[in-house]
């Protein structure tokens, strides 16, 4: 017999709750991505004619510049982190066999938060307390093999 976990109060939460906290979340880090990063994102969000405190992100939320490989590579090793390199905890990189590594550095914030999703959605995959989970990504540079670990540990 396996144990059914309570559900968080996000996930029983109503479309527009949702909505709403995505919204949030979104007008934080952009927020957060225009004022503490690199020039990168200053530069593409004010040549995409759009500010994290301004209408476009609700009325065209597509008109926010991605970040691309090739700002990755450009701002090499650390110049796209958003935070003082002290509370970066974790680093991933790209091994660059295509070209320059792309590095991502994580606060232990960022991995709370990564084991969290991770085991939300294993969970609702139909995974219980007593399953089993083979993690079968690579545990190289290659990230998403920690994520997985990190969910299902926390599953």
């Amino acid at each position: 017999m396996t144990t059914t976990l309570p559900l968080d109060p996000i996930e029983k939460a109503s479309r527009d709750e949702l909505v709403a906290l995505q919204l949030e979340r979104l007008k934080w880090t952009l927020a957060h991505a225009y004022e503490n990063s690199s020039p990168v994102y200053r530069r593409k969000f004010d040549e995409a004619g759009v500010h994290p405190d301004g209408d476009a992100l609700a009325s065209q939320p597509g008109a926010f510049p991605f970040t691309t490989k090739k700002d990755l590579r450009d701002s090499y090793s650390f110049g796209m982190f958003a935070v003082p390199q002290e509370r970066v905890s974790c680093i991933h990189t790209s091994s660059g066999t295509s070209g320059k590594p792309t590095v991502v550095g994580y606060t232990a914030r960022d991995i709370d938060n990564w084991a969290n999703l991770v085991a939300r959605s294993i969970r609702a995959a139909g995974a219980r307390r007593g399953d089993k989970v083979h993690v079968s990504y690579c545990y190289g540079l290659f990230t998403d093999g920690l994520g997985a670990h990190y969910g299902t540990e926390r599953a």
